[in-house]
């Protein structure tokens, strides 16, 4: 059977850009068509902003890749339009488990309350994840929609100049020249764009080699992430089971630091160990082998000029935690109105500074949080190892000793506490909708919050009497009023106990400030603050 990702979805064709007898100048030009990539140039056609995704490919991704998508992710692809397409695919998963040697010590949810329209995670191979993402663009191009993917279109140079970036692309015909006014580069870990532009990473690299399988079996493991310590099938190691669509499970195995990785990748060596794990009687097949190791670091700046980076281009950490593919997404989904906004001429350049500050906050969090899990996992010295596994030990009785536990903390939004956009916040309302958090989902209208949220700064009215909107500038504010004292899950979530509140929404759905009543100055201001205006 031809897998998605044996079939070209963007084959090479000849641009009329490159038989221009000048360079071509575009508005915004993607390096990349992985998800951050493709993920980018949607939310900037939604806005009306046209775009050019290069890519040395023209196929999606082979293997499974990033397979865990978070429930933010999910909320993200619901405004880009391939929510749906995505999670019916999908394996649904809340739960999980942790084992030590035999026992199963440890159980968790990560959603434990009711209320939200999508679930803590799927799983799904990345080149469906990929293929939905093209297919949406395709919709979007269909529409009317500026936007395209030029397969097998290579960036070979790139020239920084002050109000456009110059690329020398490479094709199966020869090279052109393009011009962009803004480039984006998601290009990977191994970035070209930031190895064309002389430009490193900051943080530390990890020796630790670990197998990856995609295996095709029947199996009824339940539909749960489940991590091993030092299980007698990977005895001194580590181990990771989650369940993919069609009956593919992905296994991650650790190997240790002194190994021949050429030769674990081989069949005859992978074989013995899935059986060992699985049993000698289970029948499977392998679909994908890959050896990994990991690093956890970053670019000191995500903006340089009129290049930004996102994605693996900007930043990696570990797998553990399900963070590279989700922080990428929430990459884009800050930097996308930011820019639009700048290219429209609604919000002054400097408005990008805070993508640089918001994302490099964000992957700190990641880099910190995917560090702890690698030192928990992967102790480096025998106290760190008698420690982890006392901790085990514990877990399995006593409930003080769980939250120490760490086979991957897993991926949730972050929160920009103290970031340059946020206006003022009551303390009397929750603080998980505090001004720089993600608007947390309800229902709300017959339907769910966030669905009603994103299009651009949104005036969330509960209780409140205010305007229809409120502009600051070019930039308006659009108010949702919702009745709050009929829906207790929403009053809980924005209300904690007050009787009315009103939230200023960013259009990435962070909430930008909050107050107890409506101050048309006042939210004027907070408005001009979020937009970049003063």
């Amino acid at each position: 059977m031809t897998k998605i990702f044996e079939v070209p979805l963007y084959p090479y064709q000849r641009h009329k850009d490159q038989d221009a007898t000048t360079p071509v100048r575009r508005k915004v030009v993607i390096i990349g068509a992985g998800p951050v990539g493709m993920a980018a140039a949607i939310d900037l056609a939604q806005r009306d902003i046209p775009v050019v995704i290069l890519d040395d490919n023209d196929r999606v991704s082979f293997g499974s890749r990033a397979i865990c998508f978070s429930k933010r992710t999910l909320e993200i692809l619901d405004r880009l339009g391939c929510g749906d397409a995505n999670v019916e695919k999908g394996v649904t998963w809340n739960k999980g488990r942790v084992f030590f040697d035999t026992r199963d010590i440890y159980q968790f949810d990560l959603l434990p309350e009711d209320g939200h329209k999508r679930p803590a995670f799927i799983n799904l191979q990345q080149y469906f994840f990929e293929q939905f993402l093209f297919e949406r663009i395709q919709e979007l191009a269909a529409a009317g929609k500026e936007i395209e993917i030029r397969g097998r279109n290579r960036v070979e140079a790139i020239g920084a100049h002050p109000d456009h970036v110059r690329l020398e692309v490479e094709t199966p015909e020869g090279s052109y020249e393009l011009h962009a006014e803004w480039l984006i580069a998601c290009d990977g870990a191994n970035s070209p764009t930031r190895r064309m532009l002389g430009l490193d990473f900051v943080g530390r690299v990890f020796e630790d080699n670990f197998l990856i399988a995609d295996v095709i079996m029947k199996a009824d493991f339940p539909t749960e992430r489940w991590f091993w310590f030092d299980p007698p099938f990977n005895r001194g190691q580590s181990a990771l089971l989650h369940k993919q669509p069609d009956d593919v499970w992905r296994i991650d195995l650790q190997l240790g630091w002194d190994i021949d990785r050429e030769a674990e990748k081989r069949p005859e060596n992978v074989i013995p160990r899935l059986k060992a794990m699985l049993g000698e009687d289970v029948e499977f097949d392998l679909e994908w082998v890959s050896i990994y190791t990991f690093q956890c670091r970053r670019m000191e700046r995500f903006r340089h000029g009129r290049v930004l980076f996102a994605g693996d281009a900007a930043h990696q950490v570990s797998p553990f935690g399900a963070r590279g593919a989700n922080s990428g997404l929430q990459d884009t989904d800050n930097l996308c109105w930011k820019l639009a906004l700048v290219i429209t001429g609604d919000a002054p350049e400097t408005l990008l500074e805070s993508y640089d500050w918001e994302r490099v906050y964000g992957a700190d969090e990641n880099i910190m949080n995917s560090t702890r899990s690698t030192d928990f996992i992967t102790p480096k010295s025998e106290i760190s190892r008698v420690f982890r596994d006392a901790v085990l030990d514990l877990t399995e009785n006593h409930d003080f000793a769980r939250p120490l536990v760490n086979s991957g903390r897993l991926s949730v939004p972050c929160t920009y506490d103290d970031g340059p956009l946020n206006g003022p916040d009551c303390d009397a309302l929750p603080a998980r909708t505090r001004p720089g958090s993600v608007a947390c989902d309800a229902p709300a209208n017959g339907g769910w919050l966030l669905d009603q949220l994103g299009a651009g700064f949104t005036l969330l009215s509960l209780g409140v009497e205010s305007p229809e909107s409120v502009s600051a500038g070019p930039v308006s504010a659009t108010r949702l009023a919702l009745d709050a004292g009929e829906n207790d899950t929403l009053a809980a979530r924005y209300l904690g106990g007050q009787k009315a509140a009103l939230y200023l929404i960013r259009p990435d759905q962070h909430v930008a400030a909050r107050w107890k009543s409506f101050d048309e100055t006042a939210v004027q201001s907070a408005l001009a603050l979020a937009s970049g205006q003063s």
